[in-house]
């Protein structure tokens, strides 16, 4: 049976069959999506994400009934067939944060308010049973800025160095990252976010994206959300959501950010090497045009002094994204 013919089937038995359907933008992934519109204008959306390209769509059914519990407003689940990786969800619309913002600016703190009230009511929550990003972990994953990055520039990964950098990262992890773990989306951020202004508190944001969570700091996603790397958050809204979070959960202020520092430098290093791996190996050059940002984060992060024992030997390890550098990883 054909792609095309198991969708076929999965949608008749769940009573769309008949539904028209029109792809929408995908991710970063192998996902891809599709709009289903109805005889009477309804929608749905259909995930599909074929187990051999390394889909599972398990993750996000659970997780959703869990953020839902919780009244966040994740896409409902109409029907689902894991072994073969579809998922017919709930419609959440087009106002993705990013897009609203850019037709009306003068949105922009009142979304990133709604966001980061969602974190605090997300952080107040009973932890799912998720695996967790404890410090070793989260070194290990900084492996893809030496890895992919720093190997497609200069064409070696500094094994040496990428090693050495690890161990006194997941040390510095350690002394930072310290409380009780939370839910973390891991990509929480304004493409992933849309705006639903006829709902009511925290539901006002829809959270789509969040199959990949797992339990963590509570900084974690608030990185996420204020270094983005597809678009400019700008500095006085970041300061002003840090401290809205700090005032609302009465974390100790100087932990936190020395927290938020560390995370940043942690999670923009993945990105780096994420990017670079989206562009040589998948064809999406498009991602590098988002590197500098990326890097600026990373580069900014490295003047906390929680991480002068690595700033200096780090980047000389990475090369900044130059305009020729960033020509090599397009490819």
């Amino acid at each position: 049976m054909s792609r095309q013919d198991e969708i076929s089937t999965f949608l008749s038995a769940a009573g769309h069959g008949a539904w028209s359907a029109a792809p929408l933008a995908g991710d970063a992934s192998a996902r891809r999506y599709q709009r289903l519109i109805g005889p009477e204008g309804q929608s749905a959306v259909l995930m599909d994400w074929p187990p051999e390209e390394g889909g599972d769509t398990a993750p996000f059914a659970r997780l959703a009934e869990y953020l839902r519990d919780l009244g966040v407003s994740a896409p409902e689940t109409y029907a689902q067939d894991h072994e073969r990786g579809l998922l017919l969800i709930e419609d959440l619309g087009d106002a993705l944060f990013t897009s609203v913002i850019a037709q009306d600016p003068a949105q922009e703190r009142v979304l990133y308010e709604a966001a980061t009230d969602l974190l605090i009511h997300l952080h107040r929550a009973p932890v799912p049973d998720l695996d967790p990003l404890g410090p070793r972990v989260m070194a290990e994953m900084t492996a893809l800025a030496f890895t992919e990055y720093r190997q497609t520039i200069i064409g070696n990964a500094g094994d040496a160095a990428r090693a050495r950098f690890e161990d006194r990262f997941e040390d510095i992890l350690r002394q930072s990252l310290t409380g009780d773990m939370v839910f973390v989306h891991r990509d929480f951020h304004a493409q992933n976010l849309l705006w639903l202004p006829a709902r009511t508190g925290i539901a006002k944001v829809g959270v789509i994206d969040f199959q990949d969570a797992k339990v963590g700091h509570p900084v974690y996603d608030l990185v996420s959300l204020l270094q983005d790397a597809r678009r400019d958050v700008p500095a006085g809204i970041e300061l002003q959501m840090i401290n809205r979070y700090i005032a609302a959960t009465g974390v100790d202020e100087a932990a936190f950010h020395r927290a938020y520092a560390v995370t940043g430098v942690q999670r923009n290093m993945r990105i780096l090497g994420i990017f670079a791996r989206l562009s040589l190996q998948f064809g999406k050059p498009h991602y590098i045009d988002l590197i500098p940002r990326v890097w600026a984060h990373f580069a900014r992060g490295l003047n906390h002094p929680a991480l002068a024992l690595v700033a200096e030997e780090l980047l000389e390890a990475l090369p900044a994204p130059t305009a020729e550098v960033l020509e090599r990883l397009r490819g």
